[in-house]
Formats: structure tokens, C-alpha cells, sequence
């Protein structure tokens, strides 16, 4: 049986791309589930951050399939969903500290993702410093 797997694609199965792509996993499952929870159970509560954490989610989920899929508009998907999420995580982390009477709960991002040890406000940093390293690698 030959192996077609291409150089590039080898790479990406492997190493800190594959832990990072786990990572993301983890993330978009947990984001999902608190913001469908909240979203259904709470939303009166703090709709303001109930509606955040499900942008997250949505982010999260973006950002592992375009950090999965082959080729160079998924590269480009991944590239501006994770500075999105950069974004977001510095926004809605500054507002929770400045302003933090427009959270009535924490969400996903709130004080740069303190909630999940900071790993929201470390990823996309990670992402972006890995796609940068390995554009033809992630492109495939």
C-alpha cells in the first residue's frame, strides 16, 4: 500500500500543528456547550454576554475546521477567524476590566479568558505565530 500523504500534509498531522488543532477542538466543544446552555437557560440574565460567548464558539469552530482544511482559502479562513479572536479576546477582556457592569455574567473572552485559565487569550497568539511560521505548510 503507497502512501500519498505529501510532505506538508505530514507536517500538519503532526507536532505543535496538531496539538494546536486539538486545542481548538477542546475549545470550541466547551465554548459551545456553556453558550447553548446559557443561551437556553439564562439569556434573560445577561444577554450581552450570553451573545458573546456564542460569537466565541462560532469562532472557535471557524478556527479549527479552517486550521483542518487543506488549501489556501482555508489558510486565509484561519488566519482572519484567529485575528478575530485576538481581537475579541483583547475587546471584550479591556471592557470587563474598564466597564465591567456591562457583563452581568463572564463570558468566554471576559478578562482576557481568565475563566479558562487564560488559554483563550493564548491561543490565538500561538495560532497566528504558528501560521505565520508555516504559510506553504498550513496552506498545503
Amino acid at each position: 500500500m503507497t502512501d500519498h500523504t505529501t510532505p506538508q500534509q505530514a507536517d500538519r498531522r503532526s507536532g505543535v500543528g496538531r496539538i494546536l488543532i486539538a486545542i481548538y477542538i477542546v475549545l470550541a466543544l466547551a465554548a459551545t456547550g456553556r453558550s447553548v446552555y446559557q443561551l437556553i437557560e439564562k439569556f434573560e440574565q445577561a444577554p450581552l454576554a450570553y451573545s458573546l460567548s456564542a460569537v466565541a464558539a462560532v469562532v472557535y469552530i471557524f478556527a479549527t475546521i479552517a486550521l483542518i482544511a487543506p488549501g489556501p482559502i482555508w489558510y486565509s479562513v484561519a488566519k482572519w477567524t484567529i485575528g478575530f479572536e485576538l481581537t475579541g479576546v483583547i475587546v471584550v477582556g479591556m471592557l470587563s476590566l474598564v466597564m465591567p457592569e456591562i457583563f452581568a455574567h463572564p463570558t468566554v473572552w471576559s478578562y482576557f479568558g481568565a475563566g479558562y485559565l487564560f488559554v483563550p487569550l493564548v491561543m490565538p497568539i500561538w495560532g497566528l505565530l504558528w501560521l505565520r511560521k508555516h504559510p506553504e505548510k498550513a496552506a498545503r
